[in-house]
């Protein structure tokens, strides 16, 4: 079953070199790999607080955008690329790292809550809607509350981080079928190749 295409594809994550390889950066991670599979690079863009990249489609353009503006402050990004390319938020995919999913966990869904993720709660702000795709990237929780600020913006452990890549490059192999709204299909695909390839 088809619904809307997708429109914008934003990565969470925080800018510059101090945070590149950090578990709340997978989102960028994830948007930079697509770009290098679709052999595109992006720019920077300061009215739309963000670096973007166009990828052209059967269905038309399909923005990336990685903001630039501190995970706190995404939806200044993803709001204004939004309204400027009159983007509904139905059509807008955010991929963003998850507490709540083990390392090596990757899982589709939409709208609900935002499950303190700063990211997520200033773009529902921005949108006014919390009804947008989400692709969740897991990078597991370090099991205290106090110690989850510290514990996202650390590197993940060797083990973890190969774990990370590998959510991140099999939900890539569903692009095609993400892109043009097959989100069934993709869950589907996502959800049982991870069993399949790890039965426990």
């Amino acid at each position: 079953m088809s619904g809307p295409t997708y429109k914008l594809i934003a990565g969470l994550g925080n800018p510059g070199r101090k945070y590149a390889e950090t578990r709340h950066n997978a989102g960028f991670a994830w948007v930079e790999a697509l770009a290098a599979q679709s052999k595109i690079s992006f720019k920077d863009e300061a009215k739309f607080s963000g670096k973007t990249a166009r990828v052209s489609e059967g269905t038309g353009d399909l923005w990336l955008v990685m903001p630039q503006t501190y995970m706190n402050l995404s939806g200044q990004a993803v709001g204004a690329l939004a309204h400027f390319y009159k983007i509904v938020p139905g059509e807008i995919l955010v991929v963003h790292d998850e507490l709540d999913l083990p390392p090596g966990g990757a899982k589709i869904k939409f709208g609900g809550g935002v499950a303190g993720h700063n990211g997520l709660k200033d773009i529902a702000a921005h949108l006014g809607t919390r009804d947008f795709w989400r692709l969740r990237i897991g990078i597991g929780h370090p099991g205290n509350r106090d110690r989850v600020a510290d514990y996202v913006l650390e590197r993940a452990s060797r083990d973890d981080q190969a774990l990370i890549d590998d959510a991140i490059a099999r939900s890539l192999e569903l692009f095609p079928l993400i892109a043009k709204g097959d989100f069934e299909a993709a869950m589907l695909k996502l959800h049982t190749k991870k069993q399949a390839d790890d039965p426990t």
